[in-house]
């Protein structure tokens, strides 16, 4: 949630906002100071904030990597969605050999992989449709000698649905989005900025963990569309008041390159 505020205030703007700040808006949210104050603390030591000090009020600002975070998460939720009409056929093909040795990176790397869409086939083989990013996951893990990445198309001989079927835990990912309908279909959100944190938060924890598989092969009654619907509405009727209400509420100033 704190993530899902700072991309909402903070991302491209060129300010830092009060930590007080962050704490009343939280807090209106059911997050108490102790925890906000905790998480202020945590992003800044991982890097993903910076701090500002004004007299005697402390600031944070966001870094480059925060940055590079918050603008995949909007491009995510306001530009790819969670449904793929636009595939091209393509297939990204990840085969991998680490050492027996190596068991706890094997564990790290299958982690990031599923994080990053794909889904094993067979043996160290995996797949993800079109061309997910994977240059964060080779960096982080320093598995790239043991990796081997191409491009490919099924033949027509492929069942691409029964792989797909395989290679994804579908019933799981379908649930998520019926989840995600029946908490928010019937809720009469309170307080409209507390209700647009919950709802963004809520949501992009659904997205981020779908892979984007083609609509043509994944089952007729797919729930994603209407759950993105679902979403998209409920965020047009909270976006205005909510941002009336932080606009009363936020202490904001210009960021300071100079800053720690």
């Amino acid at each position: 949630m704190t993530l899902t505020f700072l991309g909402d205030h903070l991302l491209d703007r060129g300010v830092c906002v009060y930590s007080g700040s962050v704490i009343e808006v939280l807090g209106r949210a059911g997050v108490s100071a102790e925890a906000t104050r905790s998480t202020l603390t945590r992003l800044a030591a991982r890097g993903l904030l910076r701090r500002q000090r004004h007299g005697r009020r402390m600031y944070f600002g966001l870094t480059g990597r925060s940055t590079r975070i918050l603008r995949d998460g909007s491009v995510r939720l306001w530009r790819t969605g969670a449904v793929n009409h636009d595939w091209d056929g393509t297939w990204t093909l990840l085969a991998f050999s680490l050492p027996a040795e190596r068991r706890r990176e094997r564990h790290d790397l299958r982690a990031q992989l599923a994080w990053a869409g794909f889904g094993p086939v067979q043996g160290g083989l995996w797949i993800a449709p079109g061309h997910p990013e994977l240059q964060p996951v080779l960096a982080d893990l320093g598995a790239g000698p043991h990796i081997r990445i191409f491009h490919a198309q099924a033949d027509p001989t492929t069942d691409v649905a029964e792989m797909i079927s395989h290679a994804y835990d579908l019933p799981a990912l379908a649930a998520r989005y019926l989840d995600f309908g029946t908490r928010w279909e019937s809720s009469v959100p309170g307080d409209p900025l507390a209700a647009k944190l919950h709802l963004v938060t809520d949501w992009l924890d659904v997205i981020r963990r779908d892979p984007r598989l083609p609509l043509p092969h994944l089952p007729r009654d797919w729930p994603a569309a209407a759950a993105q619907e679902l979403f998209f509405r409920l965020n047009n009727r909270l976006a205005a008041p909510a941002a009336e209400i932080a606009g009363t509420l936020l202490d904001t100033m210009a960021l300071d390159d100079a800053a720690e």
